[in-house]
């Protein structure tokens, strides 16, 4: 009988340590790895489409409370003698707008906000930039 009390406690605190080390769950276990980067698809929906709209029209539902319309980034290679201008748009992106390139000072100036958002990893906002800008050039109007 000592045996057999023996053996049932051992399975019972065997079974609770089990039960008590699942429910010690990693805090950071649904955080991304620190090198994620999101594609440029998500990032447009995320920072772009309140102000550029969800077709990047220039018609998103921010787009009414700016001073100057946002543009409408599907046209970027017809107004660029059909050629989808990654520089122009990396620059954008990187460093503003500027008053005169884009049309207004209002749009964010995204590589110091991503800086942030990437910890000042530069390869980080790199790739973002990159991510958002080959999203863009694959939504230009043929």
């Amino acid at each position: 009988m000592a045996m057999r009390r023996t053996v049932l406690f051992g399975a019972l605190l065997f079974v609770l340590s089990g039960a008590y080390a699942q429910a010690q769950t990693n805090p950071n276990q649904w955080q991304l790895p620190p090198a994620y980067v999101p594609s440029g698809e998500v990032m447009y929906g995320e920072y772009c489409a309140a102000c550029h709209g969800a077709t990047a029209k220039g018609d998103g539902p921010a787009a009414a409370t700016l001073k100057a319309s946002p543009p409408d980034l599907t046209t970027l290679a017809k107004r660029h003698e059909g050629k989808f201008p990654y520089d122009y748009v990396t620059t954008v992106l990187l460093f503003g707008p500027g008053t005169t390139a884009h049309g207004s000072p209002s749009m964010p100036t995204w590589g110091p906000i991503f800086g942030v958002i990437d910890k000042q990893n530069a390869r980080a906002v790199q790739q973002r930039v990159k991510n958002l800008t080959d999203y863009l050039a694959s939504i230009q109007e043929k």
